[in-house]
């Protein structure tokens, strides 16, 4: 069992809290892009509130430890660790929820190149559990737009987590995959969801615009957000997103072990 304060020492050392590599104009960027609902940021919420800049900054200071000081506006971004354990915590014990009841779950990430692993082996520890990992969707195209213009996607699963492909990509099953924001995907997902067998989710798993999306549409949803992604923060408060983690989301992908260790105790999930 890793200890919470060896998991503390770890995020700090890590960068995975503490300081991190987001810098502080990117947040206050995108906090600033989410007032005026860009929909780069919102990531398929509508929020209800009015959420001005300065709102945002609030919550983000409150939900991640990040300055609340408007007039600090260059430098890294602080993330408190205690935050982030304190969220790790309540998005094991979903896990564990939904583990109990053999529930049916969908991972999906926008962050393969780094996050692929943690959320895999979650995905692995679930079905050992008797839940149903989904896979709909598979193959299917995904019109996404970017900034060079709107571009086919392709959604596939890797070890049962969701992601997409860029046109023209390695074949189905190979570990990498599209870095994306979009929530267009989690709504393809869901929507072969409700046409096949298997039936829907009954929590979804991930970052970025599966959790937003998902959550948008009424599906509990839990995940990790780094602190240039305030969306996901206010999804929380408004009730839309049950869970969502403060971390820097685009560290190496080794530096997420543990915390897949720790999250999977919690959950008592570990084998």
């Amino acid at each position: 069992m890793l200890s919470v304060e060896a998991l503390r020492a770890h995020l700090v050392a890590s960068g995975l809290a503490g300081t991190v590599a987001t810098t502080r104009e990117r947040s206050l960027r995108n906090y600033r892009l989410f007032a005026v609902r860009d929909p780069r940021v919102t990531l398929g919420l509508d929020p209800d509130g009015g959420w001005s800049e300065r709102e945002v900054l609030r919550l983000m200071a409150d939900r991640c430890g990040v300055s609340g000081d408007p007039a600090h506006r260059s430098g890294c971004d602080v993330i408190d660790p205690e935050r982030t354990l304190s969220a790790l915590d309540a998005f094991a014990a979903r896990l564990a929820e939904v583990a109990f009841r053999r529930g049916a779950v969908l991972f999906g990430t926008g962050h393969p190149h780094r996050l692929l692993g943690f959320y895999a082996a979650l995905a692995d520890a679930l079905s050992a559990a008797g839940c149903t990992v989904l896979t709909p969707a598979q193959g299917r195209c995904v019109d996404i737009t970017t900034r060079f213009g709107v571009r086919t996607y392709t959604v596939d699963y890797v070890r049962g987590v969701a992601l997409v492909r860029e046109p023209g990509a390695e074949g189905a099953g190979c570990e990498t995959g599209a870095h994306t924001h979009s929530p267009l995907p989690v709504r393809v997902a869901l929507e072969a969801a409700a046409e096949g067998r298997e039936g829907l989710p009954e929590l979804v798993v991930g970052d970025h615009g599966w959790v937003c999306g998902a959550g948008q549409l009424g599906f509990e949803a839990i995940g990790l957000a780094d602190t240039d992604d305030p969306a996901l923060f206010v999804g929380e408060a408004e009730g839309r997103v049950s869970v969502a983690v403060p971390l820097d989301d685009a560290v190496r992908s080794a530096y997420y072990r543990p915390l897949t260790r720790y999250v999977l105790n919690r959950a008592c999930l570990s084998q």
